[in-house]
Formats: structure tokens, C-alpha cells, sequence
């Protein structure tokens, strides 16, 4: 039998945590960008201590959500947040603290910006990013184009600040020619996000890719899970751990076993 899905219920919080919450989240300028405890938690089995201390560092962020929106607006990108969990990304590396982050799909990098601001306040950590970018068509974005195509003169990851850049392993390129590269340069991942091509056969290669470096009970997530069909359960099946949905979105993820499982 399968693993279930399993939707973490709401995490119940001090009303001026939810305050805080509230004043980064408008301070990135997307509405679906607020932090998800409930499922942080269930990632990692976090205590509510820690929990709640990471979640008092999201004010610091105020003045990156800031610059970044002020980048995004100013190539028309109003509202866009390129992942809906941003802060969740942040919390993550925080309470983990990765040696090494592997995300396949960078675009603006608001996901890169929140794993490398993370890193920066571990003390270590190395954020491993892989994109094909998609170029903008003309000067301004078209009506039919993705927010996610890369505007004139700016390369992937053109929003994450350049004081956040030092250290960062930035791959241009198909992820199924550099993701099996680098996968083998590395000892253990212990952090993975897919959020590029949505297809079920792309998201199951790159799964099977990582599986055999992901460090124990690291997290492994994937966006846009509506496109990919049965790639993702199936993943976890084979792991034996639940598919952990964030709310009612297509965002998911597992936790890996501490003792890793044979594939």
C-alpha cells in the first residue's frame, strides 16, 4: 500500500508572530507567499521552541523581499513570487542546515535568494542551482509569455541580490546534462527542490538522479505537482515515507528515511 498524502493541519501561533509573518509577506508583494509552519514541521520535526525562533528572524528579511520586489516590478512583473513558499524554503535550511542545497529551476531565484540568505546565516552551506532560462521575447513581457522568461540583459537569477551571490554553484543549462554531473561531485544533499520542466518523466529523472546522495532525513521537494502526475507519489512510495502536501496547493514534499531505502 502506498503511503498516504497527508495535508499537515494548521500550526497555531502568538499573535505577533502572525504579525510578523504578515509584515514580510507584504513586504515580498505576493499575497500566496506567506510561510506554511504547519508543514515546515511536518518536514522535519522541528520542535515549536525552534520553530518559533526561526520564525522571529523572518523580519530581518524585510529588506531583501524589498529589493526583490522592486526588481520584479521593475521589469513588469507585479506580484510574482516564482514560488509560493519562499519563507518555508528559508525556514527549512535553517532548521536543517545543509551542506549542500540542490535546486533544479531558478528563474527570477526568489527560491535561490531564500536558500542563500539561509546559508549566509548558517555559517555553511553551498546552494547547487541548475536552469535553462527561457528568454523574454521583447522588452516588455507579453500577454501569452511566462513570468518566468528571463527579460533583456538579465541572466537566471536576476533578482537575488549581488551581495548573495559569493559562493553560489550556478548552473546554466539543461538539468538532464549538469544534474547527473553534479550529483556525482557531491558527497550528500540535504536539501532538493524541482521546480523546472513539469513533466512526470523530467520530475522522475530528476528524483532518480538524487536519490542515491540525499543525506538521511533530508527533504525533498517539487512544485507544480498537478503537471506531473503520479511521478512524485510514486517516488515516495518506493521510499515509504508520505507525500506531505502544503495546504491545499500542488507544492509538496517528503521527508527521506533515516535509514535510506534501496531504489
Amino acid at each position: 500500500m502506498s503511503p498516504p498524502a497527508i495535508a499537515p493541519t494548521s500550526y497555531r501561533l502568538p499573535a505577533d508572530t502572525v504579525r510578523a509573518m504578515e509584515r514580510v509577506r507584504r513586504a515580498l508583494g505576493d499575497r500566496r507567499a506567506g510561510p506554511n509552519p504547519g508543514w515546515v514541521a511536518a518536514l522535519t520535526d522541528v520542535s515549536r521552541k525552534d520553530l518559533l525562533r526561526y520564525l522571529g528572524e523572518l523580519e530581518d528579511l524585510i529588506p531583501l523581499e524589498e529589493e526583490i520586489r522592486h526588481r520584479h516590478l521593475a521589469s513588469g512583473r507585479p506580484n510574482y513570487a516564482q514560488i509560493r513558499a519562499p519563507f518555508d524554503l528559508y525556514l527549512l535550511t535553517r532548521i536543517l542546515k545543509p551542506a549542500h542545497i540542490v535546486e533544479a529551476g531558478v528563474s527570477s531565484g526568489v527560491s535561490s535568494a531564500h536558500f542563500l540568505t539561509a546559508l549566509r546565516r548558517n555559517h555553511r552551506g553551498t546552494l547547487h542551482s541548475i536552469d535553462q532560462p527561457t528568454p523574454q521575447r521583447s522588452g516588455a513581457l507579453g500577454s501569452r509569455e511566462s513570468p518566468v522568461a528571463i527579460p533583456p540583459g538579465c541572466s537566471s537569477g536576476w533578482a537575488v541580490p549581488d551581495e548573495l551571490r559569493d559562493g553560489w554553484d550556478l548552473r546554466i543549462g539543461p538539468s538532464q546534462r549538469h544534474l547527473p554531473t553534479l550529483i556525482g561531485e557531491l558527497p550528500k544533499v540535504g536539501l532538493f527542490l524541482h521546480d523546472d520542466l513539469h513533466t512526470p518523466a523530467h520530475l522522475a529523472f530528476e528524483l532518480r538522479t538524487v536519490a542515491p546522495r540525499l543525506a538521511p532525513r533530508a527533504v525533498v521537494l517539487a512544485d507544480n505537482t498537478d503537471w506531473t502526475g503520479e511521478a512524485f507519489p510514486e517516488f515516495a512510495h518506493a521510499a515509504g515515507v508520505p507525500v506531505l502536501h502544503r495546504g491545499r496547493t500542488d507544492l509538496v514534499g517528503l521527508a527521506w528515511p533515516a535509514v535510506p531505502p534501496v531504489l
